[in-house]
């Protein structure tokens, strides 16, 4: 058997991992083996000295993150046969390799039985972002084991971690190219082209997620006027252009992503004068504003990182929400996500519950909307389910 440093669990506390949860919690922990350094990989035992899984160890509440629940060497072959499987499920939904898309995630998280580690590709190079210490020390393997996966469909890695490592860690990553280099930014998905800054931008560059529900969107947007607020850089608002919006109004606090907005548009609409471009502050935008709308996007950032923030959190959501509801035209459509992993559906749908109650409108839901296939949720991981959203039309 493999031999790494032991973590031992409490009597009675290994159930949840022969369950094939992806996370051991320091409350389950009886000891650990000296020496060890955030990061290093380690096995995890039961208090009964029986082999549990190897993962890496971590500091705060979350002490391991499993990488295989089989007692394997974590090495080139390791990386290889993990990257292949998530690799291998995008081309067989057919999201790597077509024509008109090439862009996708490639790998989410515990979604594909790596937690701590995000890939986003961009047509030809692959956006690494590591969201534990042990993820970042393997980052030039993984960028080896990509290549040799994809081969000339990679062009370059980009290792994107500056954001994402923990601060107690006390690594002071750079953002990288770890494999080649590219100077073309711009990306199509479904058709439409879009640039991408993983150097500057937001995550790793664009938000790959809502791609099915930017569809959706498109064939809701005919001869309406559309509100696109936390606009980012204008996925849903070239969306509902293609779709024959009458009028397009993108709104976001960034100055910078209002400027690649309007590069968007440009990109697939050059000269057209029915969009119009606002860095403002989102609820200063639409308590200042008298305009109303046929169709509403309401998609902020998270506004729950985690639990003790919920209340507040789910405040924010009520008070978007309401704004949306007195913006929006009797007949109008609104879409609204929350990406807070710590907020449930139930609990969303009742803050836009409360909302559409508090404004006095009439709602139904035509659609519930979650994250697309290429962000798949381990069955064994609930939490891995994050982006929720709802189909509104508004009387």
């Amino acid at each position: 058997m493999i031999s790494y440093p032991k973590v031992v669990l409490n009597k009675g506390r290994e159930n949840s991992i022969k369950r094939f949860h992806p996370w051991v919690f320091s409350g389950a922990v009886a000891r650990v083996d000296e020496g060890l350094e955030e990061g290093d990989l380690v096995s995890v035992y039961s208090n009964e000295d029986e082999f549990l899984a190897i993962g890496h160890i971590a500091i705060g509440s979350i002490v391991v993150r499993i990488l295989s629940f089989e007692p394997v060497e974590i090495n080139k072959d390791f990386w290889l046969e993990r990257l292949s499987s998530a690799c291998r499920v995008r081309r067989e939904i057919g999201l790597l390799g077509i024509e008109n898309n090439n862009v996708c995630r490639l790998v989410h998280g515990e979604g594909d039985n790596l937690p701590g580690l995000v890939v986003d590709y961009y047509a030809g190079t692959a956006v690494v972002q590591a969201h534990s210490v042990g993820m970042y020390l393997h980052r030039g393997e993984i960028a080896e084991a990509l290549k040799e996966i994809l081969g000339d469909e990679l062009t370059a890695v980009y290792d994107k971690s500056e954001g994402t490592i923990p601060f107690k860690s006390g690594i002071e990553p750079t953002n990288e190219y770890i494999l080649g280099e590219t100077k073309d930014f711009v990306a199509v998905e479904n058709g439409l082209k879009f640039k991408v800054d993983w150097l500057a931008g937001q995550k790793t560059g664009f938000f790959i997620d809502q791609r099915e529900n930017r569809s959706l969107l498109e064939r809701y947007s005919k001869g309406r006027s559309v509100l696109n607020m936390f606009c980012y850089t204008g996925g849903f608002s070239f969306y509902a252009m293609r779709g024959g919006a009458n009028l397009v109004h993108s709104v976001d606090s960034s100055a910078r992503a209002i400027e690649v907005t309007n590069e968007n548009v440009e990109l697939n609409f050059p000269g057209d004068k029915r969009h119009e471009a606002f860095a403002t502050d989102a609820f200063k935008y639409l308590d200042e504003s008298d305009q109303k709308y046929d169709l509403i996007v309401l998609d902020p950032p998270a506004f729950a990182k985690h639990k003790k923030v919920l209340a507040n959190a789910l405040k924010g959501y009520r008070r978007l929400n309401l704004k949306g509801f007195q913006a929006i035209k009797k007949g109008g459509i609104m879409f609204t996500f929350s990406c807070s992993q710590a907020v449930s559906k139930e609990e969303f749908r009742k803050a836009v519950f409360i909302a559409a109650a508090n404004a006095g409108r009439r709602v139904r839901i035509l659609h519930q909307l979650n994250q697309p296939a290429d962000h798949p949720v381990n069955i064994f991981h609930p939490e891995g389910d994050y982006l929720k959203g709802l189909v509104l039309y508004v009387e």
